[in-house]
């Protein structure tokens, strides 16, 4: 049997538990390549809750550091960026504790290679005149730089110029992080050519590799429920699931809650909309005093809230890469209505495998369909379907391998 190596595993947050869209792909891509390395992995924890996660990570690591991450001190340390020039998401992920950290792993275990989980963490890494045997592969998951852009176009004047500044300085970092990487993966081969075209220099070494998911989690099967019905008797069940501390998620329930539902509900006075999702915002709390809005908060599993939901929804007006969100939707074998930004990337037709709309009345009619229209009780099945066909992790996971293996 051959030595296995090791492995600089690098994570802007803790991989575990996957109960959010960073941590689904980085824990998958962690899981596989612990069969294969000796995985040393350093990252942050910024919700106090994951602190009690860390013990289930050791089994995969050879060793583990965690760091954590104060969100409003961090704030305050990325306004240095100001000064120097840096896009502020640099600062704000910089500490001092971990680079010591990886600078004696590198010395010490002298790994064969780091894989990088978003482009933050590469300012961990020393320039490749001082390892230039250090194999490298950085995952962007997503040109971030364009996603502040987008924020940039939604917001007013003052945070309007923060953005576009940020985007701006963020695109010129990540350009310098992919010409360091030996290969930078993107979600989708829609992420992938958008990088190819900010950055023509590196797109020979431009990789996309999909998210995936787990189809036997994500079932139909309502035997396989871990939960009863959440819903109230007699409701009409709307969902949406995703991180409520993320602004396009909260920007999503807003533009959903206050624009399409009371019209919904004057066709279906028995609608219910329901947030399903950790940590949200004061604005999405106060969702909750709307009539037929739940917001849940965190919840141990979302997925009774999937398999007793009639329809799904990811109302998305700022987007990048792919939505797990849409992905388990279809998975669970739901009729999922999104916008063109929420479709992006995906490996689905609209009007066979889903719904699509893009402003409010063709999104409230769409809506409207899927909890009425008998017609469309196929989809559901077609969307599952389709999503087994493409996005199964093991067709996924074994290209990390042969990036990593590639000399």
């Amino acid at each position: 049997m051959s030595k296995r190596r090791a492995l600089l595993f690098l994570a802007q947050r803790i991989p575990y538990p996957p109960n959010k869209g960073d941590k689904l792909r980085s824990f998958a891509v962690l899981r596989h390549l612990s069969q294969f390395w000796d995985i040393h992995l350093g990252c942050f924890i910024d919700d106090p809750d994951d602190w009690r996660h860390v013990e289930a990570l050791r089994s995969y690591c050879a060793d583990l550091r965690c760091v954590g991450l104060n969100k409003r001190w961090a704030t305050l340390r990325s306004l240095r960026g100001l000064l120097t020039g840096q896009a502020l998401s640099a600062p704000y992920f910089h500490d001092v504790a971990l680079a010591r950290w990886v600078g004696a792993t590198l010395r010490d275990v002298q790994p064969s290679a780091a894989f990088l989980y978003s482009s933050v963490m590469a300012q961990y890494l020393p320039p490749i005149r001082d390892n230039p045997a250090l194999r490298v592969v950085m995952d962007f998951v997503d040109v971030d730089s364009d996603k502040w852009s987008q924020y940039s176009r939604a917001q007013p004047w003052p945070m309007s110029w923060l953005y576009a500044r940020e985007s701006r300085r963020l695109l010129t970092y990540d350009r310098a992080v992919a010409a360091r990487a030996d290969a930078s993966v993107f979600v989708s081969p829609a992420e992938a050519a958008l990088f190819q075209r900010l950055a023509p220099e590196a797109a020979p070494k431009i990789h996309a590799i999909s998210n995936g998911v787990d189809f036997d989690q994500f079932t139909p099967d309502a035997t396989n429920a871990p939960s009863p019905d959440p819903f109230p008797p007699g409701s009409r069940r709307i969902v949406f699931t995703g991180a409520m501390d993320y602004w396009p998620n909260i920007d999503a329930v807003i533009w959903f809650a206050e624009a399409m539902l009371p019209a919904i509900q004057a066709v279906l006075p028995q609608a219910v909309f329901c947030v399903v999702g950790g940590n949200p915002s004061p604005a999405v709390v106060a969702l909750a005093r709307r009539p037929g809005v739940i917001v849940t908060g965190r919840v141990p599993d979302i997925r009774p809230y999937l398999t007793h939901a009639e329809a799904v929804v990811a109302p998305l007006r700022v987007a990048r890469g792919i939505q797990n969100k849409v992905l388990e939707g279809m998975a669970m074998a739901k009729i999922v209505v999104t916008t063109a930004q929420g479709l992006e990337g995906i490996d689905a037709v609209a009007g066979r495998d889903l719904l699509m709309a893009d402003d409010a009345p063709a999104f409230i009619a769409a809506t409207i369909r899927a909890l009425t229209d008998a017609t469309l009780s196929p989809m559901g099945a077609a969307a599952r379907r389709q999503a087994i066909a493409a996005y199964r992790w093991d067709d996924k996971l074994a290209a990390y391998q042969a990036l990593l293996e590639t000399p």
